[in-house]
């Protein structure tokens, strides 16, 4: 793989940390700020970096990374596939289902993969939990919660409003933190009957909110919270036992399993792995064996977890798009 990564944020030094083992023939690295992309291609000895979209898409590299505001992943990632690069989104995918289903068909024409980071897909730790829900009997409840207060939050109180906070970039809440617990429920239990959205919106956005996803035989209740924290619980509820994990599931190194009226049995996780390593190291084999049969099932809980938040922002209110007034 010769990798392309668009940006300059906080994950994109995760990335870097995590795919330093990994197999990966060439790194550069895309970025507005001559400044901070010189910085980056010093400090982890890349092989060039860039400032011009165009210049990067018509160098020798295959896959392109996008880890850029919600807002941009369709038009960068449209952009890349016209060139004939493969592409990995950062989640959410995209800020519309319409936009993802443009991007598949183009992919599909032109034989090429994309693919939505979304680590916790990956990880040893829910991949052990699928394996293990049967143990649980007849699912009941799954409640969720994903609060984590936001060193942003403070400046958009004060009237200062970054992507991650404002309604004309797909910022907000659902789409920052609760996509994690949608994503987690999709790998699990597929597509919902229905869902029900209930933001606290300030501002136009959400910067709190519980969703529901209904299914036929249990519900779910996700919580995910940028103004407000609180200790980090998931439990998955059957009527022979639970599952309990202690950490956002992005992050879970362990997870405990109680049976009615048994012991609990702890499974703990090798953490000396950072939390990208499996995603990524996933993602170059797929991309390296041209695994579409991997990537169409990865896309078809992408496409669920889009037409669910879009759904849920629908039901609520919330407006996405940058050429109309919140109603």
């Amino acid at each position: 793989m010769k990798l392309g990564i668009i940006g300059t944020g906080m994950i994109v030094t995760d990335v870097l940390n995590a795919i330093e083992d990994l197999l990966v023939e060439k790194i550069y690295i895309y970025g507005r700020s001559e400044d901070k992309a010189s910085l980056f291609n010093e400090k982890y000895h890349l092989d060039g970096y860039f400032t011009d979209y165009d210049e990067i898409l018509d160098s020798d590299v295959d896959t392109i990374y996008i880890a850029l505001p919600n807002y941009l992943h369709y038009e960068f990632s449209k952009k890349a596939l016209l060139k004939d690069k493969h592409v990995i989104i950062e989640k959410p995918i995209t800020s519309h289902y319409e936009e993802l289903k443009e991007l598949k068909e183009i992919a599909f024409q032109r034989h090429l993969i994309i693919i939505e980071a979304m680590n916790l897909h990956y990880l040893p730790g829910v991949l052990s939990i699928k394996d293990n829900l049967s143990l649980l009997g007849d699912i009941k409840i799954v409640n969720l919660n994903f609060s984590q207060y936001s060193s942003r939050y403070n400046a958009f109180k004060e009237g200062v409003i970054l992507p991650v906070f404002d309604y004309h970039k797909s910022g907000g809440a659902l789409y920052d933190l609760n996509v994690y617990n949608i994503h987690f429920v999709i790998d699990l239990f597929g597509e919902p009957e229905d869902v029900y959205y209930y933001p606290n919106i300030e501002k136009g956005i959400d910067t709190s909110g519980i969703l529901i996803m209904d299914y036929p035989r249990f519900k779910v209740i996700a919580i995910g919270a940028k103004d407000c924290k609180a200790p980090v619980m998931n439990t998955i509820q059957g009527n022979d036992g639970n599952i309990v994990v202690d950490k956002a599931i992005s992050q879970m190194t362990s997870y405990s399993l109680s049976k009615n009226n048994k012991e609990e049995i702890k499974y703990q996780f090798d953490t000396q792995k950072h939390r990208l390593y499996y995603e990524f190291k996933e993602f170059i084999r797929i991309i390296d064996k041209q695994d579409y049969q991997t990537v169409s099932k990865m896309l078809e809980i992408s496409s669920i977890a889009c037409r669910v938040m879009e759904k849920a922002r629908q039901v609520s209110g919330i407006v996405f798009d940058a050429d109309k007034e919140k109603k």
